[in-house]
């Protein structure tokens, strides 16, 4: 797309005063032109005239209101035709597949964009840009241009939007398609005729909008670097090359300009040529609700149905994104529900491929669902023929339009392909095609969805093919002799995967589908004969899984065929793989078929759509041939694969696509190195979707770490990044701290194991002294002393964003401990703190407990495994009953012993906030424990208590046991290893049948024996049946 030009400092000159008829009709015929007046500034046309009896602005309104009576939803445009999603070009998905192909791939979702509303459409993104030229919208088939554009044009006519044009000019490219050659002024007043020139002597208007919608409609594609340059409004050429002189700026260069098309067609107008993309989005969950409940405003028990049936089947769901696909889908399944379709004509069975769905329809339509209402269904006699006399001749249709991209279709190529137009006209007809006068006074033809178009054209291929002795794609069929079935259906295959464009793959998708068990069912007696699919099923599944030949990659084709063999309800292939993929044998299907069956449930199954975990199963040639899948995958999983830096080259081109929707990436545990890391760093340049980097446990040093960081300056997406585990060092950590200082969308940063030492700790204090992004950074094992600790907590006291900070496993002392308790005084921020494996002692951890009686905002404290004694305990004792923030305190592997653990439990007794307390082989006894359960008596907030390691005793059981029969709040409960024997466990297990809240419970290791457990679970299930008990 090119960039618009900044508007000049002075506006050009003012408008003209008002003039002579002759002049005015002058000014309009120049500035349509594109001339401006000679020795004189630049004429501008006031604001739109008022709507007076001689208004032509009037006028146009007035004939545009006619022109969309009765074609639009009454309660105005949905809400989300009033709001498009701005895009920066079309993708190669976008370009080279079929919309059906890119719902799929997508799963239904549109790429986070910026959003303009319909009544900005055409205006300045900002204040020193300029309006738009050339605007095209885009969108898949049946998700609402026409709409679109027919809502724009009322509600411009109605003055609601546009406003700043005088003039709109809706044309179709179904109109254009009328006409062989064309003027430019005979374009504009083609557009209202009954006019004529003097209907343009009202005013002269300050700005005209053209619209040309459905561009995938042209008869002829739009060719660029072969138009010859046209500047005369009066000569007439083809209409393709005037609508590119019209789009170049050499007729009309001050006219705007939108264009609505599929995607791959509007890949004809350069993108230099554009200034401003849009694109429809799709219903979203609740419009697709919404959709169904007004198709059926009268019975919410049919809608409710209907809307199950679609969300049972994923893919079905997916395509009801689409809002044209979604009522073909309800009036197919509403039919089925109300005509009790199914084995036996019992309960009605839903159907779960594209091919089923559109025989309901077909059939429907045969029944007369579709018809108007007061005429009779047809006799069953009638159903045979009927279809079998339209499928001849509007299947043919189908089938050669769809050969040749073709769409819309006028009365001679109605006759050219023998198609009775008083066919055409009948009810079950209008269940498939679509009539529509152009402005011509011609009458146009399509086909309600381009579905419908190929469904119809696949059920005329399936009947010709039986008799047809040529190719039928060279229109050379005659009746005998026969060639047969599956010659005709090799070739239709090998068409479809020749095809570049995907226009075929729908096609053979219903192709295939016709020969499925159920689709006969369905259909047998009408259109297909009773069991005739048997003789070729299976030779048609191998026909198609012999198309899964070794690639590069698999492409789009092939994923098509997993799609075909689904719709054959062939699927021993598909779920074989995925069999492998739930037990952890993928690695061992490498082949092409595998391959390909990988590639197809990465874009349709359930699992997949959540995560894409494909660790240790993976080699670089199978890698290799899944990149154009794997860009779609939102979350995937590559752990433990032994990828090496060139693996990392091909990741880097996939996030580095436009079409790139991955958000998350895992690739632990690989054999990344340096070079590696570079290569995944220039993808993230440009990347942006990914918000998450897993590369724990690799290779990566200092100069992996400093390319990294040099992408974070310019990234805007990633959010979070592990390099747990890495060699990056202090000069690695330097340049990251580099990075933070000016990076604000990194929230957690993984930096354990990578001896990044005070040096590294320091440069990273500097950067938290500037940066308020990030909120989680773990520096787990670190070789960080005292002095880093200092440097980081005088960070912390000015720093209002960190909330997670893990300095566990270093070398911090009773001196580093009090710049920890300095910082916590100040930081209102700071929630979880771990100092597990430091050497705190009791100093060290006092001074931390004096702290947290002023600190209100930590939540989270880890003191395990710190030397820290009884005196410290007491310390914190004292801090609990002050402090009103901190819910989970650890002090796992300090010996405490009864004294400390009867201090923090008078804790208990006033604190309202702790909800967890591990006391893991804390040096507990029976004294300790007895103080624990007279806290637990009173206490009504804790919920965790960990006392595993200890040596409490019977003694201490029975305390315990007694507090647990009042007290309601504790729903975990660790016993593990606590000398409990026969008897403690009894007392707690008898406890229990007063007490409802506690969920689990540990009492292994307790010297119970097998007799004594089954004992205990059995008085344990009788007086808790809710809480799990491990023996």
């Amino acid at each position: 797309m090119r960039k618009q030009e900044v508007r000049p400092g002075a506006e050009a000159g003012q408008g003209c005063g008002s003039g002579s008829p002759a002049g005015q009709v002058k000014a309009l015929v120049d500035l349509l032109a594109g001339r401006s007046s000679q020795g004189s500034q630049t004429p501008q046309a006031p604001d739109r005239p008022p709507l007076g009896d001689g208004s032509r602005t009037q006028k146009c309104q007035e004939a545009l209101l006619n022109w969309v009576k009765g074609s639009l939803e009454l309660g105005g445009p949905p809400s989300r035709l009033t709001s498009l999603l701005l895009v920066e070009g079309l993708t190669d998905l976008q370009l080279k597949e079929h919309d059906f192909t890119q719902v799929e791939t997508t799963r239904g979702g549109w790429h986070p964009a910026r959003t303009i509303a319909l009544d900005r459409l055409f205006l300045p993104l900002s204040r020193v840009s300029i309006p738009p030229r050339i605007s095209i919208t885009i969108g898949v088939a049946g998700v609402g241009k026409t709409t679109l554009v027919r809502n724009f044009v009322y509600l411009w006519a109605r003055g609601q939007v546009g406003k700043d044009f005088s003039l709109v000019l809706p044309l179709t490219f179904r109109d254009l398609n009328t006409h062989e050659k064309l003027s430019a002024d005979r374009l504009v007043h083609s557009v209202f005729p009954h006019t004529g020139e003097s209907g343009l002597a009202a005013a002269a208007p300050s700005k005209v909008l053209l619209i040309l919608d459905g561009l995938d409609e042209c008869k002829m594609p739009l060719d660029f670097s072969n138009t010859v340059a046209c500047t005369d409004p009066k000569k007439e050429i083809q209409v393709d090359h005037l609508i590119t002189n019209i789009i170049r700026g050499n007729l009309f260069p001050e006219v705007s300009v939108w264009v609505t098309s599929r995607p791959n067609v509007a890949g004809q107008i350069p993108g230099g040529l554009v200034d401003r993309m849009t694109e429809i989005r799709g219903f979203n969950e609740d419009e697709i609700k919404v959709c169904l409940e007004e198709m059926f405003p009268e019975d919410h028990t049919l809608s409710g149905w209907v809307l199950r049936q679609v969300q049972a089947d994923r893919a079905l769901y997916l395509m009801c994104t689409v809002p044209a696909f979604c009522r073909l889908a309800a009036s197919a399944l509403a039919h089925l529900s109300r005509s009790k379709l199914g084995p036996q004509d019992a309960e009605p069975w839903a159907p779960r491929t594209l091919c089923e769905l559109y025989s309901c329809y077909f059939r429907m339509a045969l029944g007369g669902d579709g018809q108007e209402k007061g005429k009779a269904s047809p006799r069953i006699e009638q159903v045979a023929h009927s279809s079998r006399k339209m499928v001849g001749t509007l299947g043919r249709l189908a089938f050669h339009g769809l050969v040749r991209k073709k769409y819309v279709f006028y009365e001679q190529d109605l006759k050219a392909f023998g198609v009775d137009l008083t066919l055409v006209q009948s009810a079950l007809c209008g269940c498939f095609l679509q009539r529509e006068e152009t402005l011509a006074s011609s009458t146009a033809y399509c086909f309600s969805h381009l579905s419908l178009q190929e469904y119809v054209a696949a059920a005329y291929y399936y009947s010709a093919s039986k008799r047809a002795i040529f190719d039928l794609f060279t229109e050379g069929g005659v009746s005998w002799p026969r060639l047969g079935f599956l010659t005709h259906f090799r070739s239709a295959a090998q068409r479809a995967m020749q095809a570049e464009d995907g226009r075929l793959d729908v096609f053979l998708r219903f192709l295939s589908g016709l020969l499925s068990p159920r689709v006969n069912a369905l259909l047998a007696g009408s259109l297909l004969a009773q069991g005739e699919h048997q003789g070729y099923r299976a030779q048609v599944a191998e026909l198609l899984q012999g198309c899964l030949r070794p690639n590069v990659a698999v492409c789009a084709r092939a994923v098509n065929i997993l799609h075909c063999l689904h719709e054959l309800q062939c699927t021993e292939l598909a779920r074989s793989v995925e069999e492998a993929m739930e037990s952890g044998g993928l690695a061992g299907l490498t082949g092409p078929q595998h391959r390909a069956a990988l590639a197809y449930l990465l874009q349709v199954s359930d699992a997949c759509a959540q995560e894409a975990n494909l660790s240790l199963c993976l080699s670089r040639s199978v890698l290799q041939s899944l990149l154009p899948q794997l860009l779609y995958c939102r979350s995937l999983r590559l752990d433990n694969n032994q990828f090496q830096d060139p693996v990392m080259e091909l990741l880097g081109s996939v996030l580095s696509g436009k079409d790139c929707r991955i958000q998350r990436i895992s690739l632990a545990e690989n054999q990344i190195s340096n070079k590696g890391a570079k290569a995944l760093a220039r993808s993230l340049l440009v990347n942006r979707s990914l918000t998450a980097l897993d590369l724990r446990s690799n290779s990566i040093g200092p100069q992996g770490a400093k390319a990294l960081a040099d992408a974070l300056k310019i990234n805007r997406t990633l959010a979070f990044l592990s390099l747990q585990s890495n060699e990056i060092r202090d000069n690695g950590a330097r340049s990251m701290a580099e990075a933070l200082a000016t990076n604000r969308t990194l929230s957690v940063l993984q930096f354990s194991s990578n001896s990044i030492g005070d040096g590294g700790a320091e440069a990273l204090a500097k950067a938290l002294r500037v940066n308020q992004g990030l909120e989680n950074l773990d520096l787990q094992s670190n070789s960080i002393s005292d002095t880093g600790v200092a440097a980081l907590m005088g960070a912390l006291c000015a720093n209002q964003a960190l909330t997670s900070l893990n300095l566990r496993e270093n070398s911090i002392s009773p001196e580093g401990a009090r710049e920890l308790a300095r910082a916590l005084r100040s930081n209102s921020t700071l929630k979880n703190l771990d100092l597990t494996a430091n050497l705190l002692h009791d100093q060290g951890a006092q001074a931390i407990a004096v702290a947290m009686r002023e600190n209100q905002a930590l939540t989270s404290l880890h003191l395990q495994w710190n030397f820290i004694q009884a005196g410290a305990a007491k310390a914190l004792g004292q801090a609990l009953q002050l402090n009103r923030s901190l819910t989970s305190l650890d002090l796992q592997e300090n010996a405490i012993g009864d004294e400390g653990a009867s201090a923090v439990a008078s804790a208990l007794k006033t604190n309202a906030t702790l909800t967890a307390l591990y006391l893991q082989a804390a040096s507990i006894g029976a004294r300790g424990a007895q103080a624990l359960g007279d806290a637990l008596a009173v206490n009504g907030t804790l919920e965790i208590l960990d006392l595993r390691g200890n040596a409490i005793g019977v003694a201490g059981a029975k305390a315990l046991a007694n507090a647990l029969k009042v007290n309601s709040s504790l729903r975990r409960l660790n016993l593990q290893e606590n000398s409990l024997g026969m008897d403690g466990a009894i007392c707690v297990a008898t406890a229990l049948s007063g007490n409802h809240g506690l969920q689990h419970i540990n009492l292994q290791g307790n010297h119970i024996g097998e007799s004594g457990a089954r004992m205990i679970s059995e008085a344990i299930k009788t007086n808790a049946p809710s809480c799990t008990v491990e023996m």
